[in-house]
């Protein structure tokens, strides 16, 4: 339930063409919604100005199903993150419309295209080619988040100038995004050109002593550069959430 619908409610209300029962209906799971295997946070779109969105990993495709048939009376969009193909195929043959990417293993299904209501643009990076997973998801997750987004694919410090012929895109960017494994060297490097917020995302992308994102996830910790915060190793769909959400601030209210 968005701020939008409810106000559409109350609206008909107060003009006498909705009864008060059926508001009272649909209202009725305007906090939360059991369904014995997941408890439907509906009040979310309300609260933070985003639906719930679903974690794929560890959900059957029965489970996500049944929480996109609640979700969608209520919500403009819906997103599932972490979703395997084979369980993806079952939610698709049962929602109409709905989109897998397959790189990024996340789903969308909309009734309407998200509204472009973000301050500035968002930029996507990533380090290497094998970074673009990650990429892709904190990319989608902002765009259907109401950004205006772009992206630049493998130009990680082992050829730097490939960054650099990028300059004038980095420095307008509003919010970054940086996506690198290994040993996550490119977010301090973007952060150090630009007076934008930036947020690294470490990858689990890289050979032994990467510890599976360990090594990239301390290395932007460490940054000597200012205007860095660190999400979870893989975490796109988290950074692209935080980068709506400073790209969001002045809209607010």
């Amino acid at each position: 339930m968005n701020q939008e619908n409810l106000k559409n409610i109350l609206n008909q209300v107060a003009k006498g063409s909705l009864s008060i029962e059926n508001a009272q209906k649909q209202l009725t799971h305007i906090s939360f919604e059991n369904i014995d295997f997941a408890q439907i946070d509906h009040h979310r779109s309300l609260r933070k100005g985003f639906p719930e969105v679903i974690f794929g990993q560890g959900k059957t495709s029965e489970q996500i199903i049944g929480i996109m048939e609640k979700m969608i009376i209520h919500e403009d969009i819906i997103l599932v993150t972490r979703l395997k193909q084979e369980k993806a195929q079952k939610i698709i043959s049962a929602f109409q419309g709905a989109d897998y990417f397959e790189d990024a293993k996340f789903l969308w299904l909309k009734k309407n295209e998200p509204k472009i209501t973000g301050i500035g643009k968002i930029l996507v990076i990533s380090a290497g080619t094998s970074d673009i997973p990650v990429a892709k998801e904190a990319f989608l997750t902002a765009q259907a988040m109401g950004n205006e987004i772009e992206s630049i694919f493998d130009v990680g410090v082992a050829g730097i100038h490939r960054l650099f012929a990028h300059q004038e895109k980095i420095i307008n960017a509003a919010v970054i995004i940086v996506v690198a494994g290994m040993e996550g060297a490119l977010p301090s490097v973007v952060a150090g050109m630009v007076k934008a917020p930036v947020i690294a995302v470490p990858t689990s992308i890289g050979y032994g002593t990467s510890f599976g994102g360990m090594t990239a996830l301390l290395g932007m910790l460490n940054s000597c550069s200012s205007n860095i915060a660190v999400v979870n190793i893989d975490n796109g769909f988290g950074a692209g959430f935080m980068a709506s959400s400073i790209n969001h601030v002045s809209a607010a209210g």
